[in-house]
């Protein structure tokens, strides 16, 4: 098997993170790229109905002060946990999770997805992005359950 592209999509939760010890060991193996994925998933864009209608400008607003923190905590995990990476590797994008995975995957020429089976909301066994991702998916998608560590992997 061949891998040169490795898309880790991750909401910065613990088990998002807890995913990321079995995208670096699989990069290190094959000597593959990392490429790391943040989405936005605005419930004010989705669900207006809940919140009432904002002033374009405020969503504007709010976007670009979350697109301003995901980047600087993607920087926080490409300097503290992947030695650094490239700003070309780094992603983020506004929508629903699953689908701008998948977008990605394609754009980039991904050749796998490792992911947590759950997010930061999840209280399910196997999150809806990650079935989503793993029924979608035109490459192999990689889930890890939050409590499975490389070694028991091995």
């Amino acid at each position: 098997m061949t891998l040169q592209k490795i898309l880790w999509p991750t909401d910065f939760s613990d088990q998002a993170k807890h995913a990321l010890d079995h995208v670096k060991s699989l990069t290190q193996t094959y000597d593959a790229e990392i490429h790391v994925l943040y989405v936005i998933d605005n419930p004010v864009l989705h669900h207006p109905e809940w919140y009432g209608d904002f002033e374009p400008d405020h969503v504007e607003k709010m976007l670009a002060w979350l697109n301003k923190k995901a980047k600087k905590q993607l920087g926080q995990i490409c300097s503290d946990d992947l030695q650094g990476c490239p700003e070309e590797f780094r992603h983020i994008a506004v929508g629903d999770p699953a689908q701008e995975i998948l977008k990605l995957v394609e754009k980039e020429h991904i050749d796998m997805v490792v992911m947590s089976t759950r997010g930061a909301k999840a209280h399910f066994r196997f999150g809806s992005v990650a079935e989503k991702v793993v029924k979608n998916a035109t490459v192999p998608v990689v889930t890890v359950p939050p409590d499975r560590d490389v070694a028991s992997a091995a």
